[in-house]
């Protein structure tokens, strides 16, 4: 086992068809056009010397090191930004081409510290590659006169020297091993859109500056890690590397963050964790990171975590350490004696969004062959369910229709209720490359996020909807292309039902769908509502991406099928560069509605009715299953107060955090008799637990996630589990102490029956995965390769559907006692609950969840930036600090909800969409004040938290 080698053909890849042939160093190469002779040679097998090139970002040509003689042509070109052409002759290695390129390293090399030995980048660092690369086997010239080396010269101080920058707590940088080669600086331009580096001043003066001669920690730097890896020397060092030393050997995995599922090397000294390095050959991400895929893994040993069962009788008793046997032993038998008690239906589970397909099939397997009904839900209830419901009656699919290359083909970006900067931090940066390419931009948001106004790029067209108002707005743009007949009908007599578009168009053509009365109701400008609709009718390829700023409301449902009916009506479906694309929030929240953890559906959305489903399962479970629905999560909750559900195993979420009206959480988990939590920390569910079943992260398993695109990515372990045993291991445990004859010895055997049973997954296998890297869902024999982009010659219900959407206001309502909307949402920095990142150095970037507040609305109340505010509405009251910022509209206020001592969710209601029962995060009325304290319940929270968490002491031994 070593570390996984990636080329570097120091030039991006041309996408031209048009084939060249040359010759380099008497060897033949046919290439793309417009491709670099760098990258040509590279093909051929031969590696031109280089320090400025690299081939995540265009050529730049200043490092002088890939200097070529070519035929016909004078002087010594830079093969970076040279071209091929039809027959050239290329030549690499000249005395003429070693002598220049000695000549250069020397100068590199003079102001430059010489403590190879010492250096982090010893053996991983190009410059000292290079000079070997070049013969370099003296230095003419000296340490004497102007260096960026030493503090001081001949005893005077250097002005030229600067100190290391270790303020960022990821990673250092030493502007004395800095070569100017400006790949940093690029890559934070050209990859990641920041444009948070510079190079400042001139000539011998030059040196890389985070924004206005900053330090790193105080710029705009978003910690993505595109300069760490860019850089070829030293002069920007992972602080882990330091640290431990150099990775020996390296695996490639899946991160376990957000929907994107960036691909990985986990790069390895032993057991030990050195660094993960974004994968270029990582469909999903081609590269890139984000601040928490690239950092913040140190969650996985923090000393907070859990690594041995416990068992109480009481959530008032402290917790007492046992082993596996006992604590599976305990909950088998809790869970049968419930059952005898109460009924069959008495007990359900949750799955996690968090684990992997293979984990969470297993769930849904235990709990309907096992349990024997289908009480299982997932988080994707709280967040995405809407999408499943509204796409699966419009197109005939639970999932979004492309992937994530195809925006390199948009011409029009349509995002609504997303903050994919913050969010999908990797698709953002390249949604921002199009953006800076020409593609325009409309976003639908009560917010002004950052992608609507950043580096190079303008939103032509920001709508601060009043939240709660999408249905009205998105049907308000169809009104203009109804009205204005800018719709598609070829493409809508070809793929959809011709009478559903026609009674469709008549409803959203009404008057009062109309762009000068929905402006009214939504506080938007009815002509910038007529603009958007027009340009997303008339503007080229129109893609939609919209996150749980759609979903998580009353008409969430509404809101899919409103966004699907545009899509359908401008004929933006079914290539590259369009479609309708939901940003799922968790790393495998996909997967979990894939697998089966809805409550009325099988594996591959098959209703849970349908017999000839059942018989599948049936034959190959050996047991009769249940062909009603079971209970979702608040039907759970509800069930419990009422006392007829005893019994939850949650497996990877923490739904006292993350699901609406906290109070009414607490109850139900409260009213319940065996509460299992499985999970990597003592999270705020198991204050109700009674069992805890510690957990594996990412790094300890092996696996597959599905991320937003449809995508299967592997996961590899690449260190032992440090509780013992893997997820799927823990939950096939529990099956056999429930008396279910399980016997799976590697996920891979659970992949394979997934294969066998889910239409959609057939030809998925581990060996198959192996072979292609990653596949997109439908996998079968009618798509052997996947299928990046759906619905290319007919929808998967076979016409589209038009549904009428009609707007209907929720009942959650403003007034005087509560005037305010609050909304909810993410930061870049954190994650979900918190629960991972808060055990990281991310804290120092988002320490505390803030409310936003508009300056109007902070003057009418006294408050100002930093105050602490009491946030109180119908169900709730929590206290938390003042952001004072004019990127919430006046009468609106938003926050986070990462931290527990905040408990955002004590503040949001009991409304849910109508036909999925997701929370109505979005809107809630509120009220905001002056506060001198935490609010009663925070203090009584916290004293039922910290009593919670108490440990049995061991009895010393006499």
């Amino acid at each position: 086992m070593g570390l996984v080698k990636e080329i570097d053909y120091g030039t991006p890849a041309s996408t031209s068809e048009k084939q060249v042939t040359l010759t380099v160093d008497g060897f033949t190469v046919t290439v793309p056009e417009g491709t670099s002779i760098m990258r040509a040679s590279m093909e051929a097998g031969i590696a031109i010397p280089k320090l400025c090139a690299t081939d995540m970002v265009d050529a730049f040509g200043s490092c002088r090191l890939c200097l070529v003689e070519i035929d016909g042509r004078s002087g010594t070109p830079s093969s970076c930004t040279t071209p091929v052409a039809p027959g050239m002759v290329v030549h690499t290695q000249t005395g003429r081409l070693k002598d220049i390129r000695r000549g250069v390293m020397e100068l590199y090399i003079s102001d430059h510290p010489l403590d190879c030995l010492t250096c982090a980048a010893n053996g991983d660092c190009e410059l000292q590659t290079q000079a070997g690369v070049v013969g370099l086997r003296d230095v003419r010239y000296g340490y004497e006169g102007d260096n960026h080396v030493f503090k001081k010269n001949d005893g005077a101080e250097n002005f030229k020297w600067m100190a290391k920058d270790e303020s960022n707590p990821y990673f250092t940088y030493d502007p004395s091993k800095c070569i100017v080669c400006s790949r940093c600086a690029r890559a934070c331009e050209e990859v990641q859109g920041t444009f948070a580096l510079t190079i400042e001043g001139r000539g011998f003066e030059s040196r890389v500056s985070p924004g206005m001669h900053q330090l790193f920690i105080d710029s705009e730097c978003v910690s993505c890690g595109a300069c760490v890896q860019a850089c070829p020397t030293a002069t920007l060092s992972e602080k882990s590397v330091i640290k431990i030393g150099q990775p020996e050997h390296s695996v490639v995995t899946t991160c376990a963050y957000c929907g994107v599922g960036c691909s990985f090397k986990a790069e390895m000294r032993g057991d030990e964790l050195v660094r993960m390095v974004p994968y270029k050959d990582g469909k999903a991400n081609r590269g890139h990171s984000c601040v928490k895929g690239r950092f913040a893994y140190g969650y996985s040993t923090h000393k907070e975590r859990i690594l041995n069962p416990m068992i109480r009788e009481k959530v008032t008793d402290p917790w007492r350490e046992v082993s596996w046997e006992e604590a599976l032993t305990y909950t088998a038998n809790e869970f049968r004696r419930i059952q005898y008690q109460y009924g069959r239906t008495s007990i359900g589970g949750i799955t996690s969004s968090r684990c992997t397909n293979e984990e969470t099939y297993l769930v849904q397997k235990l709990i309907r062959q096992g349990f024997r009904n289908n009480n299982v839900d997932t988080c994707a209830r709280v967040c995405h369910s809407p999408t499943g419901y509204g796409l699966g009656q419009t197109f005939g699919t639970s999932a979004g229709t492309q992937d994530f290359d195809s925006i390199e083909q948009t011409d029009v970006v349509m995002i609504i209720g997303a903050n994919p900067t913050d969010a999908h931090p990797v698709f953002a940066s390249r949604m921002k490359k199009r953006l800076r390419k020409g593609a325009r931009l409309i976003v639908l948001d009560p917010r002004r996020t950052d992608i609507v106004r950043s580096a190079h790029i303008e939103a032509q067209h920001h709508l601060p909807l009043k939240p709660g108002t999408n249905v009205a707005v998105v049907t308000a743009l169809a009104h203009v292309i109804v009205t204005e007949r800018l719709f598609d009908e070829a493409f809508i007599r070809e793929r959809c039902d011709w009478d559903e578009f026609q009674d469709w168009a008549s409803f959203v053509a009404l008057p009062e769908n109309s762009p000068e009365v929905v402006g009214q109701l939504a506080n938007v400008d009815p002509e910038a509502i007529r603009s958007a609709a027009r340009l997303f009718a008339t503007g080229g390829n129109g893609a939609i991406y919209y996150g749980l700023g759609v979903t998580e409301h009353s008409q969430g449902s509404t809101t899919v099928i409103a966004i699907a009916n545009l899509a359908m009506a401008t004929g933006n479906i079914g290539r590259p560069g369009v479609g309708v694309n939901p940003l799922r929030g968790q790393n495998n929240v996909q997967g979990s509605c894939d697998m089966g953890s809805f409550p009325h559906e099988l594996p591959g959305y098959r209703h849970v009715s349908g017999d000839a489903v059942r018989d599948i399962y049936e034959s190959l479970w050996g047991v009769k299953l249940d062909d009603e629905p079971g209970l979702r999560i608040p039907n759970m909750l509800d069930a419990a107060v009422d006392g007829s559900f005893k019994g939850l195993y949650v497996q990877g979420e923490d739904i006292l955090q993350s699901d609406p009206d906290t109070k009414h959480v607490a109850a139900g988990l409260a009213a319940m008799e065996c509460v299992v939590v499985h999970d990597l920390f003592l999270n705020e569910t198991a204050n109700y637990a009674h069992v805890f079943l510690p957990g594996s992260s990412f790094l300890e398993k092996d696996g597959t996630f599905t991320n937003a695109e449809r995508r299967i990515n592997r996961v590899r372990k690449v260190m032992a589990p440090k509780n013992g045993l893997a997820d799927w291991e823990v939950t096939q445990k529990l099956a056999q102490a429930m008396g279910l004859a399980w016997n799976y010895q590697h996920p891979s055997e659970i992949m394979d029956e997934i294969a066998r049973t889910t239409p959609s997954f057939a030809k998925v296998s581990y060996d198959y995965l192996e072979k292609m890297g990653s596949v997109q869902w439908p996998c079968n024999e009618q798509a052997p390769e996947g299928t990046p982009i759906m619905h290319t010659s007919g929808f998967v219900r076979g016409k589209g559907k038009f549904i009428r959407t009609e707007y209907v206001a929720t009942d959650e309502r403003t007034g005087p006692r509560f005037p305010l909307l609050l909304t909810t949402g993410r930061i870049l920095s954190q994650y979900n609950v918190g629960a991972q990142t808060r055990r990281t150095d991310n804290v120092m970037w988002h320490s505390e969840d803030r409310l936003e507040i508009h300056p109007h609305d902070a003057e009418n109340r006294g408050l100002r930036d930093g105050d602490w505010v009491r946030l109180t509405s119908r169900s709730g009251e929590t206290t938390l600090r003042a952001l004072i910022t004019d990127k919430v509209s006046p009468g609106v206020v938003y926050t986070t909800f990462h931290h527990p001592d905040t408990q955002a969710n004590v503040i949001t209601t009991d409304f849910s969409d109508w036909a999925t029962n997701c929370p109505e995060y979005k809107v809630t009325a509120v009220q905001v004040g002056a506060s001198n304290g935490p609010s009663e319940w925070q203090r009584d929270y916290d004293e039922q938290a910290r009593n919670s968490r108490r440990m049995a002491t061991l009895e010393a031994a006499e």
